[in-house]
């Protein structure tokens, strides 16, 4: 460490974003990084903490204290840590971030991207959509403001691909296996991108007619834009990965002539199965998933430059407080949404960490998110409506034009418990509700085509990422329910790892 006063003289500066009535009349990324020169400075305040739980990349029970925690396992978890909500520990990727900060500190540019790309495939991806767990378990965030972690992960790739140093990884031999990868979204990405750099030959199968998945059609191009993606794409494509799009694998005929083809599969489908709200009136036209939403609005933009224009003039309902229902906002914020409302089922989280959500646990404070700043600003108030239950969908003609919802109580004694407020329903107004309320599994179907079997939760069921088919192994969402993009990457390069293994052994023993 180059700068032992560092976190000390230095404060925290991150980049400048436009101004939300600015960046409102386009698609375009609005945040732009600070100069080289500040990011170095900025690099310069990592400190030689010497429990780095920045790139830790476990997870611990939120219900913990910090008393209780046994600083030794957490130190020494396993590698296969499955996510928990509000659980995190650092990178999942475990990023040698202390090291890449010295470099950059330093001025060491090219050296800090080859140690960034030992453990992270792709960095362009996490840098811009990640929500920086490593930043909420920086030491200087327990009584201070965190490193920009996720800024000087950004600057080092995006400088790695201006200097020409991000090249196609091409191996010297191959190994003269196939591997079929179903899904082209982050996990299915990673691991194609492993397999292929440990001599396999693989072809990746997408559905849609780009390559991507989430990182195509599910993050807006505020947040990613579509040209990151399908540079990283000619750089795997350079590489040797194959890329199918328009293939749907949606029979067993299909699926049983693809086992036959290739030595192993990998499931890499997502949790594409929306949670849906089964109530009075869900059948009234302008009642719609979110995904549904971006999707449409990313694939116009994409085919003819110009967003869509589902919420224009409309009063805009969003059910769910995730990621999803954020970008939804600003997606009908610059179609021109009339009117725009968010239900939350949860009572507003508190400003501060509480003690059941200590240090160095991923935070779970109250924020506001770019696309919610962008309502505040555009319609001059808070759009978020919480403790609200949805009951009825009112429609007229079909077409629905409002709901009725009710205020919820929690109990102070369990907050996972709550009970409806008498006399608080209410009618608003919507003429587009769109339901972002998460994800439920592995999308219907999956299972009888290629024979596998799934959890209780409907992922696909896996015993070290093989599934129930000797043949068949499954990562990322699909795997293990709705998670962050950074765990979707750390769990295709591990299930990477494992494929690897099996066609090594298989392949050792045909040799013999």
């Amino acid at each position: 460490m180059g700068n032992p006063r560092g976190f000390l003289d230095y404060e925290r500066k991150e980049g400048n974003a436009l101004a939300p009535k600015e960046r409102l009349k386009h698609y375009k990324e609005f945040y732009f990084l600070p100069s080289k020169q500040e990011q170095e400075i900025q690099g310069g305040r990592c400190m030689d903490c010497g429990v780095a739980f920045c790139h830790t990349g476990i997870i611990a029970k939120a219900q913990q204290s910090m008393d209780s925690m046994d600083m030794g396992v957490i130190a020494c978890a396993e590698d296969n840590a499955k996510p928990i909500s509000g659980g995190d520990v650092g990178c999942p990727l475990r990023n040698l971030i202390p090291e890449w900060n010295d470099l950059i500190y330093h001025g060491l540019w090219s050296e800090a991207y080859d140690r960034l790309s030992l453990t992270n495939p792709f960095p362009d991806f996490t840098g811009k959509v990640c929500p920086a767990p490593c930043e909420d378990s920086c030491v200087c965030a327990i009584n201070g403001e965190s490193v920009t972690i996720k800024n000087n992960e950004l600057a080092i790739i995006e400088n790695a691909f201006s200097a020409g140093l991000v090249k196609p990884y091409i191996p010297k031999k191959r190994s003269g296996k196939k591997v079929a990868i179903i899904g082209s979204g982050p996990a299915g990405l990673a691991c194609a991108w492993e397999l292929n750099a440990k001599g396999h030959s693989v072809i990746v199968y997408e559905r849609s007619d780009r390559a991507g998945g989430l990182l195509m059609y599910g993050i807006p191009d505020m947040k990613l834009d579509k040209s990151f993606v399908t540079r990283r794409l000619e750089i795997m494509r350079q590489s040797g990965i194959e890329f199918k799009t328009n293939h749907n694998i949606n029979s067993q005929k299909i699926a049983k002539d693809i086992l036959k083809e290739f030595d192993a599969v990998v499931l890499a489908t997502g949790a594409s199965k929306p949670i849906d709200l089964c109530i009075e009136g869900r059948e009234s036209k302008g009642v719609m998933f979110a995904m549904d939403f971006l999707t449409l609005n990313t694939k116009s933009l994409l085919d003819s430059q110009k967003g869509g224009d589902l919420a224009k003039n409309r009063d805009v309902l969003i059910i769910g407080s995730g990621d999803t229902s954020v970008d939804c906002v600003a997606v009908a914020l610059r179609q021109g949404a009339k009117s725009i409302t968010r239900f939350e089922r949860s009572p507003k989280k508190a400003e501060t960490r509480l003690d059941s959500n200590p240090w160095p646990l991923k935070k779970d404070t109250f924020s506001t998110d770019y696309g919610l700043k962008e309502a505040i600003e555009h319609f001059g108030k808070d759009i978020r409506e919480y403790q609200t239950l949805t009951k009825r969908f009112v429609a007229k003609n079909g077409q629905v034009c409002g709901v009725e919802a009710v205020q919820l109580e929690w109990s102070l004694e369990d907050k996972r418990v709550s009970r409806e407020k008498p006399d608080s329903l209410k009618h608003y107004k919507a003429d587009l509700v769109l339901l972002a309320m998460g994800f439920s599994g592995a999308e219907d179907g999956l299972s009888k085509t290629f024979g596998v079997e799934l959890d209780s939760k409907t992922n696909i069921k896996t015993n070290n990422y093989l599934t129930s088919h000797k043949k068949i192994y499954a990562c990322g969402d699909a795997k293990m329910g709705q998670s962050l993009v950074v765990w979707a990457i750390k769990d295709g390069c591990e299930c990477a790892k494992i494929v690897d293994k099996n066609l090594t052994e298989k392949l050792s023993c045909c040799v013999k």
